[in-house]
């Protein structure tokens, strides 16, 4: 296999500054929209990527669930990327969708969310997600399969016949961004790039400009 010959040459869309909100959030949910509507797999997927404690990165996939001033994902805070929000709460996404030939990135600060969004969030997740959250010490080491479906069919007895609430290790983090760039590809490589960039996370006022692609 000839990696190197491996190509596609973007046709379906373009982007202009004269075209777009000014407000990148808004921006966002028009393009997630059209995602969508264009019934694209996983449009809520993102790269999220971290900096641990010795600065090396790291990046994972994980699902965008509410977007309002900032993008939000919940899920184990003493996983990895937990322990690297904590080490630096700088970090950045990525969206990827393919059959639009479109790219969103997003950098900014993290923070968590409230515990009431938290609660609301876990509370509409399927009962074997929330049992999830209880059984599984993401991201550490484990002698087998078996002892992990032995965690989960203990909390399953131990919430039988009760709510399964949330625990307090789970949650949410809110990405609050100052810098957004909107790709689309287009052909030749000749693709639009427009990025709204603000001085902090509490200005209000973004900056617009289109940069070479």
């Amino acid at each position: 296999m000839k990696i190197d010959d491996i190509r596609t040459d973007y046709r379906k869309g373009k982007l202009d500054k004269d075209s777009i909100d000014i407000n990148p959030i808004k921006q966002f949910t028009i393009w997630l929209e059209q995602t969508v509507t264009a019934d694209v797999d996983e449009p809520t997927a993102m790269t999220l990527s971290t900096v641990n404690a010795e600065n090396y990165p790291d990046s994972r996939i994980v699902l965008l669930k509410l977007i309002d001033h900032g993008f939000c994902f919940f899920t184990n805070y003493h996983s990895q990327k937990g322990q690297d929000i904590d080490h630096n709460s700088k970090a950045s996404l990525v969206f990827f969708w393919k059959p639009l030939e479109r790219q969103v990135r997003v950098r900014g600060i993290i923070e968590k969310t409230s515990a009431a969004e938290s609660d609301a969030y876990f509370n509409s997740r399927p009962s074997g997600s929330r049992l999830g959250a209880w059984s599984s010490n993401q991201s550490q080491q484990i002698a087998s399969r078996q002892v992990l479906e032995n965690q989960e069919q203990s909390f399953r007895e131990k919430f039988a016949g009760q709510e399964i609430t949330r625990p307090e290790h789970w949650g949410g983090y809110r990405l609050i961004p100052d810098k957004i760039e909107f790709w689309q590809g287009r052909p030749s490589r000749m693709h639009d790039r427009i990025c709204y960039q603000r001085s902090t996370i509490a200005d209000a006022n973004w900056q617009i400009s289109r940069l070479q692609p």
